[in-house]
């Protein structure tokens, strides 16, 4: 059985030769693919790479075959609505909807299990309010910011040219525009296709400095300066790490670094591009902040913040540390789920490194409560967020305002088919060919991101009423309900433990918050015992 398939090939060569003798205007094609059948497995069968093709010629390619299509019988065929890998059908269907202005309402009830351990909701009130029509906004400046922002509660999470495609940036950027909330421009710095429609940008500093990069890879003042004082930018957030890689660097190899990108990264074209693991600007708590404090000056007092996801929880009180012994603090920081990402990334780090975004976020605000830093700081949240009930979610445990990346690239008209890595995406928006980019039509496409943002906030805004209040700042742990066991239900105060102001400060304990407190230090990012 295992050479049924060459054998058949072996006797559809020899009775389509013989029919070609006698009619060969007929059976002459015939001849010719089971020819081409029969080398190909007779070449399986002396091959020394493959041992499924030396064991069934022919038959083995059919592995490889499904194998490569498996992604898609899975999406279609198989996987339930609810089933999210990385996202459901379901999570996807709502975001193609409302950014086709489509009714997103689900017929026939939920189909979600209720019951389930994980499950979640928000606490609905008797008196509910009717949602507030005017998209809430969000101040983002502390005492040392002379040029404060007010944010949207839904901005674009960063992606970089060059992950995603001009077309892909231009949309989203156009759409930023039309809907007035924030576009980041990940670590890629800023491209002329963020410039194009004007809208609000968020300019990513990542390790590798690009846009502000010395010839030797380091921060250049100078160029900073002037980026920076453009007026589409409105805030400047330092990379320290992201979910879906933390504590990797990156390299972009001199082939892929186009004159489009060398001219938004400030490299010359087909140079390496190297990302470390780490910044070279500063290399402790105390240098962060004075950096920071650099920063704000250079951009002439716009907000200046940081990004990262939370890995040693003692290194984020080290920063916290630097902020009192210094007097200088960020405006904002964004916490990265290690659920996120939107590229390629390591299975293991993709799996196996970093903090989730709950987690995450309630060590961060409960940092800065504990330390008495919580009121000059404003926290974003970034991490498979896609609904309005994700972004209450998140603010309900301390987010002042939500990130989202992949949904805005569902937006797009992204179909989740994990190429973004390949440069094949079939739809245009993780790609740098141009032929398979020019299907995403940019005026199209900007106004889907622009109805899907509307709805999302518009849908937060309706959960938040039906809590019975007036702004998502007023949503508590307290709100958010936790199915954690078949018969017990907590509130995310009772799953999470929370601060009160300034507890690091005054109250001693032997909670893994006062341990990891011990032992940050302002001086350095080193745990105090081996400093």
């Amino acid at each position: 059985m295992r050479y049924i398939a060459l054998v058949a090939a072996v006797v559809a060569t020899v009775v389509f030769a013989v029919l070609t003798v006698i009619m060969p205007r007929y059976f002459g094609l015939f001849l010719i693919v089971s020819l081409l059948f029969l080398v190909m497995g007779v070449n399986d069968l002396l091959q020394k790479e493959h041992s499924l093709l030396r064991n069934y010629p022919l038959l083995a390619h059919f592995r490889w075959l499904f194998e490569a299509i498996r992604p898609e019988i899975r999406q279609y065929l198989i996987e339930s609505d609810t089933e999210a890998a990385p996202f459901s059908r379901e999570q996807r269907s709502q975001v193609y909807a409302r950014a086709k202005g489509d009714n997103d309402a689900d017929p026939f009830g939920t189909e979600l299990n209720v019951y389930a351990e994980g499950h979640e909701w928000l606490t609905h009130s008797i008196t509910a309010r009717t949602p507030c029509e005017t998209p809430s906004r969000v101040p983002i400046g502390g005492p040392e910011c002379t040029r404060p922002y007010e944010s949207s509660t839904l901005n674009i999470s960063a992606m970089s040219f060059g992950s995603l495609s001009a077309n892909a940036i231009r949309a989203l950027n156009k759409g930023a525009a039309r809907g007035g909330f924030a576009h980041d421009t990940g670590e890629g710095s800023i491209s002329r296709h963020h410039r194009e429609f004007g809208g609000d940008l968020i300019w990513e500093l990542g390790s590798g400095y690009f846009g502000c990069r010395a010839k030797d890879g380091s921060f250049d003042r100078a160029q900073f300066v002037d980026q920076a004082s453009d007026d589409q930018v409105k805030m400047v957030e330092i990379k320290l790490s992201q979910g879906a890689k933390p504590g990797h660097g990156g390299v972009l190899p001199g082939a892929k670094v186009t004159p489009e990108i060398a001219e938004a990264r400030g490299v010359e074209v087909g140079q390496t591009c190297v990302s470390p693991p780490s910044h070279t600007a500063f290399s402790t708590p105390i240098g962060m902040m004075e950096f920071i404090a650099d920063l704000r000056e250079g951009c002439g007092g716009k907000p200046v913040g940081f990004k990262l996801c939370i890995g040693h929880g003692w290194q984020f009180m080290s920063l916290a540390k630097a902020m009192l012994k210094t007097g200088i603090t960020p405006d904002f920081i964004v916490i990265d789920g290690a659920e996120g990402g939107t590229g390629a990334a390591p299975l293991e780090l993709a799996d196996s490194v970093g903090t989730p975004l709950r987690e995450g976020l309630v060590w961060a605000h409960n940092t800065l409560v504990g330390a008495g830093l919580r009121e000059r700081i404003r926290i974003g949240a970034s991490g498979k967020i896609t609904s309005g009930f994700r972004m209450a979610s998140n603010m309900a445990l301390g987010a002042d305002w939500c990130n989202s990346a992949r949904g805005f690239m569902f937006a797009l008209g992204c179909v989740q088919s994990e190429s973004c890595h390949t440069d094949r995406c079939p739809v245009g928006v993780a790609t740098q060919n141009a032929w398979r980019q020019r299907a995403l039509v940019v005026p199209d496409k900007a106004e889907r991101v622009y109805n899907y943002q509307l709805a999302t906030v518009k849908a937060m805004q309706e959960v938040v009423a039906t809590v019975g209040l007036d702004h998502p700042n007023q949503l508590k742990p307290e709100h958010l309900c936790r199915r954690t066991r078949d018969s017990e239900i907590q509130t995310a105060d009772q799953v999470y433990r929370f601060l009160q102001t300034g507890e690091l400060l005054t109250v001693a304990g032997n909670g893994r918050y006062e341990q990891s407190w011990a032992k940050a230090q302002a001086e350095s990012f080193l745990p105090r015992s081996r400093a």
